[in-house]
């Protein structure tokens, strides 16, 4: 096992759902199940699941293999890549960037994940059924108006960290995440009674061969499988740096992608048929979780029921993520500046809450995410794949990647990584900008 001040993962298992964990998210949630129909159906499984495939086992890989080598995480793994090149204060200065895009996400994400708790809590009292959805969510969503729930799902993740850093961050994803699945497999089965659910099953399923002569079909797909595989040149790095030499990375990695794809899949099991038979309007993003859905558990038997479980799947989505974001940071401050780690944890907490007060409100919070999501992240995953794949070399992460494995590294994942992976993070890059977004 490494050697970490903050401990290893204790097994295969523990360290694949806590990388699910990270994994899915919003994105699995309130834009696959839209993309899926909106752009080919089950043609859009064709090129999603070939992206899914190649920047898991190589990208994904990748990140996993730099932080195990180097026993940290972000900074500290740059600075190794860079080093190699007798640059390594270049290392040290790229690194954070990354690094601020999950602190970044980690801002926003913890005001989103707080409406899901203030929903949460309405579904409990039933207020959210009894109010006009767009109304509530807009009162959830004004200036200030979320203050108590935001700080609560800072206060929670910041708890979790307290207690421990990778063991517990595995115990957490260990109860959390198979909670999630179970949940949303249940709301999916309920939504296949409801009466028109069919229409959405054929939104979803029937494949519209034409979409894969449309380069936006291929353009989201791709966009769509780099975001959920959270590539983002930080956040898994920290979960490598606590992964046992035993482990083998690559499956680790499509293990991750395979849990990852069931996520989405099974979001979009249980919205869009209760869409279509409620003859609701497809949609995606925000208006799909906070507007559209309650909705639907309004005019649905045991609505509130199932409004409570939705939401509370979504927490533990939310939830997950966000401590491999808080992760990543407070790892890098204890490794850089020596901080303790509860002194890292709270001073990571404190700072997300300090800025994200700034931005309690959804036009804010909006611009906040596209800047960090369209700009920081991907830029930052550019940053990863350059640094590891040509800064580092193949040869020496292959040493890495071949550590824990019974055969060989495939003839094929040299070129994949290096002249199709890395490119296509590049090119990532630039459709988002283009496009204002595709992940």
């Amino acid at each position: 096992m490494n050697k970490h001040k903050n401990g290893s993962f204790t097994s295969s298992l523990g360290f694949v759902l806590a990388c699910v964990g990270s994994a899915v998210g919003l994105g699995n949630i309130w834009m696959f199940p839209y993309r899926l129909g909106e752009y080919g159906g089950a043609a859009f499984l064709i090129p999603y699941i070939f992206f899914i495939a190649l920047f898991g086992f190589v990208g994904l890989s990748a990140e996993f293999a730099i932080g195990r080598r180097v026993g940290t995480g972000t900074l500290g793994s740059y600075e190794h890549c860079w080093e190699s090149r007798k640059m390594g204060t270049a290392g040290k200065i790229l690194g954070w960037i990354p690094l601020l895009g999950s602190l970044g996400i980690a801002i926003g994400y913890s005001i989103i994940i707080g409406w899901v708790v203030r929903f949460l809590i309405g579904s409990v009292t039933n207020t959210v059924l009894e109010q006009d959805s767009a109304q509530y969510f807009g009162e959830v969503t004004k200036w200030m108006g979320n203050v108590p729930f935001h700080v609560i799902v800072i206060a929670i993740t910041v708890l979790v960290l307290l207690l421990g850093a990778a063991t517990q961050i595995e115990k957490a994803n260990k109860i959390l995440m198979p909670l999630f699945f179970v949940l949303f497999a249940v709301l999916a089965v309920w939504v296949a009674f409801l009466p028109g659910a069919s229409e959405g099953y054929k939104f979803l399923f029937v494949p519209k061969w034409e979409a894969l002569a449309n380069v936006d079909t291929w353009v989201m797909a791709m966009g769509q499988a780099f975001f959920s595989m959270s590539i983002t040149g930080s956040g898994m790095i920290v979960y490598g740096s606590y992964l046992s030499k035993k482990e083998d990375i690559p499956k680790a990695s499509m293990q991750t992608a395979v849990f990852d794809t069931i996520a989405a899949m099974l979001s979009a099991l249980a919205i869009m048929p209760a869409v279509f038979a409620f003859k609701i309007e497809p949609t995606a993003g925000p208006s799909l979780m906070f507007i559209t859905i309650p909705n639907i558990f309004k005019q649905m038997p045991f609505g509130r029921i199932f409004a409570v479980i939705f939401f509370l799947s979504v927490c533990f989505a939310g939830i997950t993520s966000l401590i491999n974001m808080f992760e990543a940071v407070i790892e890098s401050w204890q490794h850089k500046f020596k901080l303790k780690r509860n002194h890292a944890v709270l001073l990571c907490g404190g700072i997300t809450l300090l800025v994200g007060l700034f931005l309690e409100e959804e036009a804010r919070v909006g611009s906040w995410m596209d800047f960090i999501t369209i700009i920081v992240v991907p830029f930052g995953a550019v940053l990863g794949a350059i640094s590891i794949y040509y800064i580092l070399g193949f040869d020496k992460i292959r040493e890495e990647l071949e550590e824990g494995r019974e055969k060989a590294l495939p003839k094929l994942f040299k070129p994949a990584a290096k002249y199709i992976y890395v490119p296509l993070s590049i090119i990532v890059f630039i459709l988002g900008l283009i496009y204002k977004g595709i992940g």
